[in-house]
């Protein structure tokens, strides 16, 4: 999960720029936070303004070339960090006045075009899908993992509808021979029946993979309690999602702390906590008709944010509890 671009023929465009622009507002000055630092599309424009610094974190090693030169540009004002966003307390800057943490969770065109990462179908070779600080790769869960346990991930990550048909095929195909990135193309093209051809059909399986193999659920969520208590009272804490998965995570963590929950009124009234966030809009920010025909890869970003209304840092959350059911699934890890 990296700041998404697209590359035309001379640069790169980071998705709902000028929507994000509009809600940290760093023509104001102030600290941020890049959790998905990518390709440092969000972090040169932020930089741009006068007074601004940003700390930048991005799992993925080869960022760190760019973040270089960055560096080299705004000395004193900017520093990266190879480490996950989950690893967001790591850094130990909770005395710092954060203006805004910001997390774009899709993958940058450099990512998905990396032959070593092989994070798309049209990829060759060895099946990886590792964006770095991982435990295994793509080519561990599809030889290990039993035909239940690849369903589920299939299922439930991917949305895949053949997901079981798939998933035995799989155990088939991986007696008799290896398994790489165009064999697995080629097995879920022969085992699903019905062709959806606006979307390729490896499409949702590679999906269910990339998510695994990087624990993206469980990151998002420790990413998202690790960036609130970051915050101060009046900083926005802004997430672009790419895929129903993230934003039901993400639409759920910001209702959940910035609503009481609703009480019948034939029970007593009792006194309820005060809430953590303020919700300015209910409905995501999606790409304007300007940027869909510029760049498609936008079409399913949605920017969701919230402001943080209080201080406090411990709060409570039921949000493991609610998704409880995925994060079991990417604890099938164990067995790798």
């Amino acid at each position: 999960m990296n700041a998404t671009m697209v590359m035309d023929t001379a640069k790169h465009y980071p998705v709902l720029l000028n929507e994000l622009i509009s809600i940290i507002s760093p023509q104001h000055g102030g600290t941020f936070i890049d959790c998905t630092f990518g390709q440092g599309g969000y972090t040169k424009k932020i930089l741009s303004f006068q007074n601004t610094q940003v700390i930048a974190l991005d799992r993925d090693i080869e960022s760190k070339k760019i973040a270089d030169k960055i560096l080299k540009n705004y000395q004193g004002r900017f520093s990266f960090k190879n480490k996950k966003f989950s690893q967001l307390n790591d850094l130990k800057i909770k005395e710092e006045n954060i203006k805004a943490i910001i997390f774009d969770l899709g993958y940058s065109y450099g990512q998905i075009k990396d032959p070593k990462k092989g994070l798309s179908f049209n990829s060759t070779g060895e099946l990886n899908m590792q964006m770095g600080l991982n435990n295994f790769s793509a080519k561990d869960v599809i030889n290990k993992l039993d035909v239940k346990e690849l369903e589920k991930i299939f299922k439930f990550f991917g949305e895949e509808k053949e997901a079981k048909k798939i998933a035995l095929k799989i155990i088939k195909e991986r007696k008799i021979g290896k398994i790489d990135t165009e064999k697995l193309v080629e097995l879920v093209e022969r085992t699903k029946k019905k062709k959806n051809f606006k979307t390729h059909s490896s499409t949702k399986v590679f999906q269910a993979l990339r998510i695994f193999v990087n624990k993206e659920i469980t990151e998002l969520i420790y990413g998202l309690i690790a960036a609130t208590k970051v915050l101060k009272k009046d900083g926005v804490l802004a997430v672009v999602t790419f895929h129903s998965l993230e934003d039901k995570i993400v639409k759920y963590y910001f209702k959940s702390l910035s609503e009481n929950k609703s009480v019948s009124r034939y029970f007593p009234k009792i006194d309820q906590p005060e809430t953590l966030f303020k919700l300015v809009e209910k409905k995501p920010k999606m790409a304007t008709k300007k940027e869909l025909e510029e760049n498609l890869s936008s079409r399913t970003a949605k920017l969701r944010y919230a402001i943080k209304k209080n201080d406090f840092y411990n709060f409570k959350t039921d949000i493991f509890e609610k998704f409880e059911h995925l994060i079991e699934i990417e604890n099938l890890d164990h067995k790798l």
